[in-house]
C-alpha cells in the first residue's frame, strides 16, 4: 500500500511538472478533448545569446584612482549599467562583473552591436575638480611635451579660450595640467534636471547632491573662494565656474554650451546613474538570430536523439529494469527542466551540453544498481532480495560519483568564465536531481513490479 502511494505521488507530480515544463502540450490535449477553461501559462525558458542571438559587450573599468573598495566600485558600475539597459526595455539583459575590473553585458535579441552600444549610452563619469598650482601644471606639460613645449604653460593652456587645446592634451597624454580631483564625483549626485539661465536663457543642467555630496561640495567651495572649480564629464571639462561663495545647500549648475536636446540627454544619463568610475568598451560581438536559431535546432535534436539511444541501450541490456530506468529518466528530465525555469537558468550551448551529460550520469546510477541486481540474482537470491541488495550495495558508489561530479561543477562555476559557468550550473543541478531519482524514483517504480508473478519471470530482470 505504501509503495503504491509513493507511485501515485510520483505520477501526479510528473503530470504537474509536465504542465509546468510544456504547458503548450497540455493546452493542446485539452483543446482536442474539448475540456473547457484549461489554459496553462508558465515562464519560458531563458535562452543565451548563442541560441537566441544578440550582442555581447565587454567593458573595462579604470580603477586607478579608487582609494576604497574596488569591488564596491564595480558593483556600483554594474548597478548603473543594469538600470540603463532596463530603462531602454532590453529583454532579460545579463550584466555581471568579471574579474576585478571588467563588466560583461549580454543583450539578447539585439542584432546590431552598434544599436546595443547606443542603448547603453555613453557612460558619463561626472567629477568636480579644483585648480592645480601653476608650477605643478607647468611640470606636467614639460614632462608630456618635452622640447615641444615651446613656452606653453599651464596659465595659457588652462585659459577658457583654450578649452579645445586642453581637451586634446587630456585625450593625448591622459594627464591634467590644470585641475586635480577633489574627491567629489557622480556618486554624490541625487538628481539632475534641465533649467535655463535667467539672463541668457540658455539651457543648463541643475544638480542636486545627496547628503554626503552636499557636505563635500560645501567643503570644496569654502576652500576655493575666488578660484575655479571645474566640472568634468567623461574626463573633459564642460564647465569651469568661479566660486563666489560657499555652497552648502547641495545644489550646483553645469552651464556648458548645451543645446536643449543635449541638456535633456545629459540629464537622462545622469539620472539613470552616474558611474563611480569611468569604463571603456574593449570587446564587442554580435550573434545573428539565424545562427542562434540553427544552434537551437541542432541542440534540440541532440537532446532528443541522445536519450533515445540511451533508452534503446537500457532496454536491450536490462529489459524490464531498463524500461523502469527510462520512466525514472523522464521524471528526472521534468524535474531538471522545471528547475531551469524556476531558478531561472540561462540556457546556452554549453549549458545544454551539461544537461545532456547529466542524462548519461543519471542512467549510469541505474546501471550500477541493475548490474548489482544481476549479480545477486545469479547467486540464487530472490528477486525482492536482489532489488534491495542492488540498491543498498550500489549506494556508496553512486554517492561518491555524484559528490565528486558536484564538487567539480562547483569549482568550475566559481573560478571560470560565464560560458563555462552555464555548463557547470546545469551539470551541478543534474547531479543533485540524479541522486534523488536514482535512489527514490527508480526504487519506487521497480518495487511495484516485484511480486509473486515476477519471481516466476526473472528473465525479465536479467
Amino acid at each position: 500500500m505504501r509503495k503504491n502511494l509513493f507511485l501515485i505521488a510520483i505520477i501526479l507530480g510528473s503530470l504537474l511538472l509536465l504542465a509546468f515544463v510544456a504547458p503548450q502540450a497540455i493546452n493542446t490535449v485539452a483543446k482536442k478533448l474539448r475540456i473547457p477553461k484549461v489554459n496553462i501559462s508558465t515562464p519560458d525558458f531563458r535562452l543565451g545569446l548563442d541560441l537566441l542571438g544578440g550582442a555581447h559587450l565587454v567593458y573595462q573599468a579604470d580603477l586607478s584612482k579608487i582609494t576604497g573598495s574596488t569591488s564596491d566600485a564595480m558593483q556600483g558600475v554594474r548597478d548603473v549599467v543594469e538600470r540603463r539597459v532596463n530603462l531602454f526595455g532590453v529583454s532579460e539583459p545579463v550584466v555581471q562583473v568579471s574579474g576585478s575590473d571588467r563588466l560583461i553585458v549580454d543583450l539578447a535579441g539585439i542584432n546590431d552591436v552598434n544599436q546595443a552600444i547606443q542603448l547603453i549610452g555613453q557612460t558619463p563619469f561626472l567629477e568636480f575638480k579644483t585648480i592645480l598650482p601653476t608650477a605643478q601644471g607647468d611640470a606636467i606639460i614639460k614632462e608630456a611635451l618635452g622640447d615641444e613645449a615651446q613656452g606653453l604653460t599651464a596659465v595659457n593652456l588652462c585659459a577658457p579660450a583654450n578649452g579645445a587645446t586642453l581637451g586634446q592634451f587630456l585625450i593625448t597624454f591622459k594627464v591634467d595640467p590644470c585641475y586635480q580631483p577633489s574627491g567629489l564625483n557622480g556618486s554624490g549626485l541625487k538628481t539632475a534636471q534641465v533649467s535655463f539661465n535667467n539672463q541668457s536663457l540658455s539651457p543648463q543642467v541643475s544638480l542636486e547632491l545627496n547628503d554626503q555630496g552636499a557636505k563635500l561640495f560645501g567643503q570644496i567651495t569654502q576652500a576655493n573662494l575666488g578660484r575655479t572649480v571645474a566640472i568634468y564629464l567623461d574626463g573633459l571639462p564642460i564647465s569651469t565656474p568661479t566660486v563666489q561663495s560657499a555652497i552648502t545647500d547641495g545644489h550646483a549648475v553645469i552651464s556648458g554650451n548645451f543645446t536643449p536636446e543635449e541638456a535633456k540627454t545629459l540629464v537622462a544619463r545622469l539620472n539613470s546613474g552616474a558611474l563611480p568610475v569611468p569604463i571603456q568598451l574593449i570587446s564587442q560581438q554580435t550573434i545573428g538570430a539565424s545562427l542562434g536559431s540553427e544552434s537551437l535546432q541542432k541542440s534540440l535534436r541532440a537532446g532528443i536523439f541522445g536519450p533515445l539511444f540511451v533508452a534503446l541501450f537500457m532496454i536491450v541490456f536490462y529489459r524490464l529494469p531498463g524500461v523502469v530506468s527510462i520512466l525514472a529518466l523522464l521524471v528526472y528530465t521534468l524535474l531538471v527542466l522545471s528547475l531551469y525555469k524556476i531558478v531561472p537558468v540561462t540556457l546556452t550551448l554549453a549549458g545544454i551540453a551539461g544537461f545532456i551529460l547529466s542524462l548519461g550520469m543519471a542512467v549510469d546510477a541505474n546501471i550500477l544498481i541493475f548490474a548489482r541486481m544481476k549479480e545477486e540474482l545469479a547467486a540464487g537470491k530472490s528477486l525482492h532480495a536482489s532489488v534491495h541488495e542492488g540498491f543498498s550495495r550500489a549506494w556508496l558508489s553512486i554517492r561518491d560519483s555524484h559528490v565528486t561530479t558536484l564538487l567539480s561543477a562547483v569549482v568550475l562555476y566559481m573560478f571560470t568564465t560565464s560560458i563555462v559557468k552555464g555548463f557547470a550550473l546545469t551539470l551541478g543541478i543534474g547531479a543533485i536531481i540524479s541522486l534523488i531519482t536514482a535512489t527514490f524514483v527508480t526504487r519506487t517504480i521497480l518495487l511495484t513490479f516485484v511480486g509473486p508473478w515476477s519471481e516466476k519471470r526473472k528473465w525479465l530482470f536479467r
